[in-house]
């Protein structure tokens, strides 16, 4: 159970880690709205600051509101899921694939929290679109919750569609 805890706890600062080398390498080479074309038509490089959460989400409330709110969700969604990755026994034990999930919205969720605590605004920077069509801007940190979260979901699936054991 110790390497499987260390395991996840190391995912999630390596989630952490990644997310903070690629929105410094945003920081210091770009301009706010700068943009640099990876694969035209359909992806950016962008250099955004969102105040708000997911797709700008309390980016217009007022900014000591805004900061409690996101401040406070995300500093407890760490706290719980720290202390769900140290259980042992239970879901912990019996899928890995919930256990990466929690330990990838962990790590994101850090990432994020670190950004609103210190600067109060998260850096976003991969455009995604088609034609007109533009998925918001988002960042490492995003994705890693964004798939902990569908990792998490899948798991759920997978459990609910196991028979129950009879006693």
């Amino acid at each position: 159970m110790t390497r499987l805890r260390a395991l996840s706890y190391g995912l999630a600062a390596l989630v952490f880690l990644i997310d903070r080398i690629t929105k410094m390498i945003v920081q210091r080479t770009m301009s706010v709205w700068d943009s640099f074309t990876v694969i035209p038509g359909f992806f950016d490089i962008i250099h955004t600051e969102n105040p708000g959460a997911a797709f700008s989400m309390f980016a217009s409330a007022q900014p000591e509101v805004r900061t409690f709110v996101l401040v406070g969700l995300s500093a407890a969604a760490v706290v719980l899921i720290g202390v769900l990755l140290w259980q042992a026994g239970g879901r912990m034990e019996e899928s890995r694939i919930f256990r990466w999930g929690l330990a990838l919205i962990m790590g994101g969720a850090l990432g994020n929290l670190y950004d609103r605590v210190l600067n109060g605004k998260v850096t976003d920077f991969l455009d995604l679109y088609v034609n007109g069509y533009h998925w918001p801007a988002f960042n490492v940190a995003d994705s890693a919750i964004t798939i902990g979260a569908a990792l998490v979901l899948l798991d759920m699936l997978q459990l609910s569609r196991r028979p129950a054991l009879k006693t």
